[in-house]
């Protein structure tokens, strides 16, 4: 029985490891994207999204949603972009409506910035009702933000985006 338990510990162990992989691969991605490597950053994501998706659980949803979250900023189509931005919103979702996990309070921190990101998809796609509607959503959630250099950043970009 011993050795069941300790297979199941190692394998636990490896699991969480992995998982603890996930936001550092996510991170070095975006620093590709950032530094205009945005095909790579785009392969690298795409990549992780298949291993996650390997087991059919999909993995983690609070890294589904940061993943789709970054992986719609690396697409060059529009539509393919708000598939993208769906998805995320999609685990966010899936995460706030659970409300017992530690992450429910950081996802709602996303809301804002998932709904400008909508907004914008929606305007490039020439549907200027649908990007209305996500931005009063990005409005009203962006009052839970807290001063500082990310709230007042997507409170500045959704106001750059209304004047458009």
């Amino acid at each position: 029985m011993g050795g069941r338990r300790e297979a199941a510990m190692a394998g636990a162990r490896r699991r969480a490891s992995e998982d603890d992989a996930v936001p550092t691969r996510i991170g070095q991605a975006v620093m590709l994207h950032r530094g205009g490597d945005r095909e790579e950053a785009r392969n690298r994501l795409s990549e992780l999204w298949r291993e996650l998706h390997q087991g059919g659980a999909g993995g983690d949803p609070f890294h589904r949603c940061a993943l789709a979250h970054y992986l719609a900023d690396t697409q060059d189509d529009p539509a393919d972009e708000l598939r993208w931005d769906l998805l995320a919103l999609a685990a966010a979702d899936r995460i706030a409506d659970a409300d017992r996990r530690p992450a429910a309070g950081e996802v709602r921190a996303f809301y804002p910035s998932l709904h400008l990101n909508l907004a914008a998809d929606y305007a490039k796609l020439g549907r200027p009702e649908a990007a209305r509607g996500q931005l009063a959503l990005a409005r009203a959630s962006a009052r839970g933000l807290v001063e500082g250099p990310y709230g007042d950043g997507v409170r500045a970009a959704i106001h750059r985006l209304a004047l458009r």
